[in-house]
């Protein structure tokens, strides 16, 4: 605990000019400034360096680029491989573990050790991993790398610790799981094809054991070659030559046949007794033409052969399809019998399995289900019925249904939102799914204590937004809200929108939401802001728009530092105010100089709709074309979600007021710290004008006032009160909203106020963030007023105290007054975050009303009055006296006030070489701090308001924009960004929530008992083949293979040992469950074996007996009596 009492400035004394030299408030870390003046603050700060650490948590999402897949039958635990080098396993909701291969080479197999815990990945730098999944974070225990060959396919035998391995030589060599070392037994691919043959058979696509006989190894070469190796006589036992390349092989489980795909689209049928040709060959999809021939077809990429007891095997493939129709989609065949069923998917089929009851392939399969992984979803598919319908996906797999483009994390929600969030979204879930229980349902979890409401929402292309329950560790979609809905269907290739944006007219831009109020505001990228109020009644309403025409003209600005003898500037243009139409032009006419205004670029519906339970939306906010140009983005938006309670904005339900619009330099007033030159008026360009007012102008439902001064290279700002019911009033505003913001550092541009450095001290000034919050508008103030802390583009910070009535019939007669107090600050870089503290460093919440069901039936007894919840500093600081601190963070810098004396206490230069991405000030252990993430990767805590450096890690690079778009902080010591399209990768920078990760993580492996093999009975077992009596221990150990050369592999050893197991136990309690664990597994397979032994003596005493008998009976009889 550290203790800071600093002497302040005076509360009246200090001048603007002195504020705005921000080196002389410091440039060290956390440096504090001392003022002559009598008054103390003192912080008591309860935050060291030991509460932070930073970790993965969870990611959610599809698996980006997906590659391979396996399954564990036992386990009921599923393993989806990536071209990115990682690895995602999914069991019961809830169980849902990444790994990340260290090389980032793409995952080209995946095999189970089953019922072992452990899994063996095959990358495409060719290596072997040999992964523990005993253990809530599985880690790598063995490496092996190949250095001559490629590896092309593996297979490892269920109950067996020698894997298979083909190489795109040709050639099979042995792996020891156990030890992770190569055997000295080798398949040479010369060996296994005769002699004569002169062509290489291309590399090895498939490797199975026979069914009938564990001591016979099927090869299939890609060229068309199928060898059965003899493991023990080492040599083959017959050699397939086909014409047609071969994709995949599967066995019939008793061993006496085989199927084949091949890149002709057929399916080949064979007999290992005669192999001269196939005894059945089929085109599922190839129809006979006029001529005669088959027409041609795609390869069958993959078949699956099962056996069922109850019904005709099921032969499952992908691909096959014929030529004949361009853009057919992929499909999955399922022929059952007679019957071929066609599954087409949205997307390219990467794999599939088919999960059956039985581990072993020697007994009937009975399958249950398809597993199809597509390049971007995963579709499962119940074969128990015969319509086969699909299950519906327990995990949050569709976050990239349409691609993500922006993103918001709430942490601490109030506990009822969750609840009716998804109970408005269950009721417009799809049907027709699987009635059957989820069959990937392996893995334990448990709600885990620190547990607490948290909502992640998501923005898209198409318009839409999706809530998340993030709660736990989990992601599960609770409502999907379609702002397209509030607009006409634009016609492809015309109207105002095909010009702006060609693809994504209703992409969502950037999203704010109140969890206490339940109003959500949206910003799209076609320059529409839509309200939605929150209802559990569905209601017919009309949609109410209001049309802003915004022009400002824009030109370069010189900083005082660049030039402050000469306050000249490049001639770009400037501006005069000329007349101006009244009434807008019609988009559609145009002049012979050039395009006049236009209407905005999407169309809102003017008939009443029938809106359902859920957000439904209040205001629409469209910005139109002036002077043939597109209106620009909008670069921030802080709707105060919480600004009619702040200033009691009690609108009537006739109109709706624009409150304030002016530029930055009418914000400045003569505190401007930059010399700026006006230049004459564009030719063939309009500007609006009316009534001036200084930094002032008002708008009723009857008079209409607004001001227009000269505005230079400024950027616009608007405040609207966004409230109003009823038919909406149109209005032809004086400014435009227009920026130029230049290309920065790493070419990154700017989509929101926290994407871009503000590297070049020439660019052109822009509003970057906004906060309403009650302040001090001016160092004269006694009491907190309603303000807007404004921050722009040049690191400058503004003031705009609002006077507003707060008795409701006052605020119906009585105008709104915005009056800027000329109070200005300046920071280094663009501003990115505000925050208020009181002088005991506790957080300020903004104020919020409390929600109320404007649908709801009324009740006489209840009047509808707004309730207002405020967090004023005046109240929660009686005892520390008037004022607060005002935390003020840019790319580069942060900074602490005190209001009203507007006196820098701290100051922190975050980065010099960087700049900073996003910024949040957040709770973590019952105290705040300023979160940071920087474009050079690191992720930096800061004290409040000390600003101690508290934690800075280098984690992250930024590689991609994506990353940038998506990154924020929650409270809780959380943050989240969007790791890839697909992906939504989820981070704890909180000591406490890492030292209880391990409780709230899902385990993958549990305890179950391996399933007995069927009793074959003794005829079936002494006439078939002892299939149990092959030792592979006695072929491929060294005694007997010897060893394998070194320049082939070299083995690596894993960091997920026994040392990497004790860490993730948890501790001596830990270590002796899995130590009992082991045990059991011994004790289990010491039972097996005794089972075993005691079976082979009960069939040897009976055929001992069955002897014995014999003899008697042929005892006495003579030769000629048989």
């Amino acid at each position: 605990m550290k203790k800071f009492r600093k002497v302040l400035d005076g509360l009246t004394t200090s001048s603007p000019g002195g504020t705005i030299g921000s080196p002389s408030c410091g440039s060290a870390a956390g440096t504090p400034t001392a003022a002559p003046t009598p008054r103390e603050i003192d912080v008591q700060e309860t935050l060291t360096s030991d509460n932070f650490q930073l970790c993965k948590t969870v990611r959610h999402g599809f698996p980006y680029q997906p590659t391979a897949l396996a399954f564990d039958p036992v386990q009921k635990i599923l393993a989806i491989g990536s071209r990115s080098g990682g690895v995602r396993i999914l069991g019961r909701p809830g169980v849902d573990c990444f790994c990340q291969h260290e090389s980032g080479a793409a995952v080209l197999h995946l095999q189970f050790l089953i019922n072992e815990g452990a899994l063996v990945t095959a990358c495409a730098d060719d290596t072997l991993h040999l992964w523990n999944l005993r253990q809530r974070r599985p880690a790598v225990l063995h490496s092996l790398k190949f250095n001559r060959e490629r590896i092309t396919f593996c297979h490892l035998p269920f109950q067996s610790k020698w894997l298979y391995v083909g190489t795109e030589r040709g050639n099979t060599h042995i792996v020891n799981i156990e030890s992770f070392i190569l055997s000295g037994y080798v398949i040479m691919w010369n060996k296994a094809i005769e002699l004569s043959t002169k062509t290489h058979p291309g590399p090895v696509v498939h490797l199975s054991d026979s069914p009938k006989d564990e001591g016979k190894l099927l090869i299939g070469f890609e060229a068309g070659t199928i060898v059965q190796w003899d493991l023990r006589a080492k040599k083959a036992d017959f050699r397939i030559y086909y014409d047609e390349a071969i994709h995949s092989v599967s066995w019939h489980h008793e061993g006496k046949q085989f199927m084949c795909s091949h890149s002709d689209g057929s399916l080949t049928l064979w007999n290992p007794r005669n192999t001269t040709k196939p005894f059945q060959v089929t085109f599922p999809h190839g129809k006979i033409q006029k001529d005669g021939r088959k027409e041609s077809c795609k390869p069958i990429l993959k078949v699956e052969y099962k056996t069922s007891r109850s019904s005709e095997p099921f032969i499952i493939f992908s691909g096959g399809l014929s030529y004949d129709k361009a853009g057919r989609r992929p499909a999955l065949t399922i022929m059952h019998g007679k019957a071929i069923t066609v599954l087409e998917m949205g997307y390219p089929i990467v794999e599939f399995m088919v999960l059956c009851e039985t581990p072993y392939n020697n007994e009937v399969q009975e399958p249950y289900t398809v597993v199809v992984l597509l390049e971007k979803d995963l579709i499962v598919v119940d074969l128990t019925q015969s319509s086969f319908p699909v299950f519906e996906n327990p995990y949050p797999m569709d976050i990239h249904e349409s691609p993500v483009t922006c993103t918001a994390y709430f942490a601490d929600c109030p506990p009822d939102i969750i609840p009716i969030l998804y109970s408005i979204g269950a009721k417009h879930k799809k049907t027709g799914y699987s009635h059957k229980e989820w069959p990937v349902g392996g893995g334990t979890w448990t709600l885990g204590s620190h547990t607490y409401p948290e909502i992640i929402i998501t923005g898209h292309a198409d318009g839409s937004i999706k809530f998340w329950d993030a709660s736990a560790f989990t992601l599960q979609m609770l409502y999907k809200l379609k702002t397209s809905k509030v607009f006409e269907k634009p016609k492809a290739g015309e109207g105002r929108s095909a010009e702006m944006v060609e693809e994504d007219p209703f992409a969502v831009q950037m999203v704010s939401w109140c969890p206490q109020s339940r109003i959500f505001c949206v910003v799209g990228i076609s320059a529409h802001i839509i309200l939605y109020r929150f209802s559990k009644y569905d209601a017919n309403t009309q949609i109410v728009s209001l049309e802003v025409r915004l022009q400002c003209e824009s030109e370069d600005v010189i900083t005082p530092s660049e030039n402050e003898n000469y306050p000249c500037f490049s001639e770009q243009g400037s501006h005069s105010p000329q007349p101006h139409h009244q009434h807008p032009v019609s988009p559609g006419s145009r002049t012979p100089e050039g395009a006049k205004d236009r209407g905005p670029c999407l169309k809102v519906k003017e008939r009443v709709v029938r809106v359902p339970p859920g957000y439904q939306s209040d205001l629409v906010i469209q910005l139109l074309w002036v002077d043939g140009e597109p209106p620009q983005q909008i670069t921030i938006l802080h709707d105060g979600l919480s600004l009619h309670l702040l200033v009691s904005l009690k609108m009537t339900t006739s109109y709706c007021a624009f409150i304030l619009c002016m530029s930055t330099v009418d914000l400045y007033g003569a505190t401007d710290p930059y010399q700026r030159l006006t230049r004459s008026p564009r030719r063939n360009r309009q500007s609006t004008s009316g009534s001036t007012h200084k930094h002032l102008w008002e708008l009723t439902s009857h008079t209409c006032t607004h001001t227009q001064s000269k505005m230079p290279n400024t950027h616009t700002l608007c405040i609207n009160s966004r409230f109003l019911k009823g038919p909406g009033r149109k209005l032809s505003l004086p400014t435009d909203l227009k920026t130029d913001l230049e290309s920065r550092e790493n070419s990154f541009s700017r989509s929101r106020s926290s994407s871009v450095s503000s590297i070049d001290r020439d660019t052109k000034e822009a509003i970057t963030t906004l906060q309403f919050g009650e302040s001090y508008g001016r160092k004269s103030d006694v009491l907190p007023t309603p303000c807007l802390w404004v921050g722009t583009s040049l690191g400058m910070v503004l003031l705009i105290p609002l006077s507003i009535p707060t008795d409701h019939e006052e605020r119906m007669e009585e105008a709104v007054t915005v009056g800027p107090s000329g109070a200005v600050q300046m920071l280094k870089g663009s501003i990115l975050r505000f925050a208020f503290l009181d002088c005991m460093g506790a957080l300020i919440q903004s104020p919020y009303e409390v929600w109320r069901d404007l649908n709801a039936p009324e009740d006489p007894d209840r009047p509808r009055r707004r309730k207002l919840v405020h967090f004023s500093p005046s109240s929660s600081q009686d005892a520390n006296g008037d004022g607060h601190l005002a935390v003020v963070c840019s790319e580069r810098q942060a900074k602490v006030f005190l209001m009203p004396s507007q006196a820098c206490l701290f100051v922190h230069n975050i980065t010099e070489s960087s700049f900073v991405l996003r910024a949040d000030v957040v709770s973590v252990c019952n105290s705040v701090c300023l979160a940071c993430f920087c474009a050079n990767g690191h992720v930096m805590t800061l004290s409040l308001p000390s600003l101690r450096p508290l934690m800075d890690v280098n984690y992250l690079p930024l590689t991609d924009m994506r990353i940038a778009r998506t990154f924020c902080f929650t409270n809780g010591g959380q943050a989240l960004y969007l790791s890839s399209p697909t992906e939504i990768q989820r981070i704890t920078y909180s000591q406490e929530m890492c030292d209880n990760l391990q409780e709230m993580l899902g385990e993958l492996f549990t305890p179950i008992e391996t399933p007995e093999a069927q009793n074959r009975g003794f005829l079936k077992g002494f006439f078939g083949g002892n299939a149990h009596a092959f030792d592979r221990e006695e072929l491929f150990g060294e005694a007997a293979a010897g060893k394998a050369s070194r320049s082939l592999a070299q083995h690596i050893p894993g960091q997920g040992g026994v040392e990497g197991m004790k860490m993730a136990a948890g501790g001596a309690v830990g270590e002796l469950a899995r130590a009992r664990i082991a045990l059991d597994e011994r004790g289990q397979r010491l039972g097996e074996l005794e089972e075993r032994t005691a079976l082979m003596m009960t069939s040897a005493e009976s055929f001992s007996k069955h002897a014995h008998e014999l003899m008697l009976k042929c005892k006495d009889k003579k030769w000629y009596q048989f």
